[in-house]
């Protein structure tokens, strides 16, 4: 099993989920963060961090989310590692908890 960063990161991309990863799994993207499953050792430290309550077991994703499982996979293996926390998007508190941001994903 490994960990998924779902929809709610998007536009936010909160990175206190990068400080604590002791294997360096995270990957970044313009406005998106993603596990790389390979690397994800199921630690857990992640999912407390994560001001936006993005991150998710695979096995506990929520139903409308599964599509994250593969993004995850896919763009992990093209976007550069993030070892480091960084500030979050300029507007990532107005997007936080807002529906729908699946399409805003920038590859």
């Amino acid at each position: 099993m490994t960990y998924v960063v779902t929809e709610n990161c998007i536009q936010c991309k909160y990175t206190d989920c990068v400080d604590v990863c002791p294997v360096d799994c995270f990957h970044e993207g313009p406005n998106f963060l993603v596990i790389d499953p390979e690397e994800c050792i199921d630690c857990t430290l992640c999912v407390a961090e994560c001001p936006a309550e993005a991150i998710f077991a695979e096995d506990d994703l929520p139903a409308d989310q599964r599509q994250f499982i593969q993004i995850n996979a896919e763009l992990a293996r093209t976007w550069p590692s993030i070892v480091e926390k960084k500030a979050a998007l300029a507007d990532a508190d107005e997007w936080n908890g807002k529906p729908g941001k699946a399409e805003l994903l920038k590859k």
